[in-house]
């Protein structure tokens, strides 16, 4: 199996995906699509999945970054084309825009780890539902998706949407669950960067305490996930 990942930035990568994918035979290749261009390495039909990630960037950016157009025509394309996709944070909210959804403003940012409740159609969800009935997540995002009207939605927070599911074979996902630890370290060490992180008053040393103690085990979460949504493809 070949797998391609869309990367935003490179500090926001596929993480443990890559480590889970890897482990498993799975020949993953990165496109950072910001800086790369609009050309996959190799033809899109080479590929057996598609994977799109997170970044500081938002979805209704497109001024800013007009690549941002281009990947949600490129992922309505992989929809209409049935490709396996699993999209994570900014990925999903281009995922949902790109499948007739929308993306807005939330009503508060979720920085930091955060409290996801499965849905009874969760449950029954072959990579969402193991994870039944709730989790603490490790999240930063200041947007929401709405996924289209017929996709399943599978976990929620107070806030959002968390996970949800188009046809069969596409999931998007809000927290990240792919991330490693030291990128979550980057990250809240580079919070200031983060206007809504400031504006939310993020404690980092709290913050960075909480994430040290918790990322063993969200790690093996994040690789068990991404191992089901290849065996949901297989």
């Amino acid at each position: 199996m070949r797998a391609l990942a869309i990367v935003h930035q490179a500090d926001a990568g596929p993480g443990v995906f890559a480590d889970e994918m890897r482990a498993r035979g799975v020949e993953l290749e990165e496109w950072l699509l910001s800086e790369r261009g609009t050309a996959p390495p190799r033809e899109i039909a080479d590929y057996d999945a598609v994977l799109t990630f997170g970044g500081a960037m938002h979805a209704d950016q497109e001024d800013r970054h007009p690549w941002l157009r281009f990947e949600k025509d490129f992922l309505a394309a992989m929809l209409e084309d049935g490709m396996p996709l699993l999209a994570v944070c900014l990925g999903s909210q281009v995922l949902a825009d790109a499948a007739g959804g929308t993306v807005r403003r939330a009503s508060e940012p979720e920085i930091g780890w955060h409290d996801v409740e499965i849905t009874e159609q969760g449950a029954a969800d072959p990579v969402i539902g193991p994870l039944a009935p709730r989790f603490d997540g490790f999240q930063w995002h200041s947007y929401e998706a709405l996924p289209p009207e017929d996709a399943v939605i599978l976990a929620t927070s107070p806030v959002c949407s968390q996970a949800y599911r188009i046809g069969e074979r596409a999931w998007g996902i809000q927290f990240h669950a792919e991330v490693a630890a030291a990128a979550a370290s980057r990250w809240i060490e580079d919070y200031r960067s983060d206007e809504d992180a400031v504006r939310i008053g993020i404690d980092p040393a709290r913050l960075r305490e909480e994430t040290e103690r918790k990322i063993g085990d969200w790690n093996r979460l994040g690789r068990d996930l991404c191992g089901r949504f290849l065996d949901a493809i297989s």
